[in-house]
């Protein structure tokens, strides 16, 4: 039987086996054209900080500090987070693991840029946790600071929805994903199989998807003025069909509240 998630399933997914089943796509080459693209983006200085989260296995958060820009990434996976030291620490690249929804208190305008990359957002049950880890980017960037959010667009991904796929990784394993999606929730299930030379399982992980629209909402709700919005990491606008997306955004001062009388 197929192992069904919990509401936190995101505890343990990100494991040995979740790099093995995505492992066609954690490329050197394509991070590092990912990260090219987003620093022609931020436009910032050398030496500017700059937080990764979730991090994962380090792939930007490294090329990032080798770029010179002083880089924390944070993740709640020690799986991953242990992947991200072996590749190299320093002054100006530093690991943490934590929750997104509540970043250290002492990060409070610290940073000039944040990025979250890589569908790494939406894994909540509630959607208000959502809204609360959007609360925690805002807060922990300076006035004036930028976000870059990159994952998929509901509307591009429903537009030309694949039910089913399937691939090998370098080893022979064969990996296969069926997916549902619920349009009422905006979640979608992806059950995943895999056949290799180190055994069989199935297991689901749930993402919830947003539109540009919710998503910009959403962000301007905290503060964070999308500025941008591009077909995931290409230079072409983003679109209806665009299957990924990336939003740029910059930290705005919210108005102040009136007291009720």
């Amino acid at each position: 039987m197929p192992r069904t998630p919990s509401s936190d399933w995101w505890r343990d997914y990100f494991d040995a086996q979740y790099l093995l089943e995505y492992e066609p796509i954690f490329t050197h080459e394509r991070a590092r054209r990912d990260v090219t693209r987003a620093i022609e983006l931020l436009e910032l200085p050398v030496d500017s900080r700059i937080l990764d989260v979730p991090c994962g296995q380090g792939r930007h958060a490294h090329l990032l500090a080798e770029a010179g820009y002083r880089v924390d990434g944070l993740d709640y996976s020690r799986h991953l987070l242990a992947r991200a030291r072996q590749r190299g620490t320093g002054p100006t690249l530093r690991y943490h693991r934590g929750d997104m929804r509540k970043l250290p208190a002492r990060w409070t305008g610290r940073f000039d840029a944040l990025v979250n990359l890589f569908t790494s957002f939406g894994f909540f049950t509630e959607p208000a946790d959502d809204a609360r880890t959007i609360d925690e980017f805002a807060r922990v960037l300076k006035p004036g600071g930028t976000l870059i959010w990159h994952g998929g667009n509901r509307d591009g991904v429903m537009a030309r929805f694949l039910s089913r796929d399937w691939w090998r990784t370098a080893n022979g394993t064969l990996v296969a994903q069926e997916r549902d999606f619920d349009p009422l929730s905006g979640i979608l299930t992806v059950m995943s199989t895999w056949y290799g030379p180190h055994g069989t399982g199935e297991r689901e992980h749930r993402i919830r998807l947003y539109t540009p629209t919710a998503l910009a909402g959403l962000l301007a709700r905290s503060g964070l003025i999308v500025e941008q919005a591009w077909d995931g990491w290409t230079q072409r606008p983003l679109d209806r069909r665009s299957g990924e997306m990336l939003l740029v955004a910059r930290k705005h001062e919210l108005p102040r509240r009136r007291r009720a009388r």
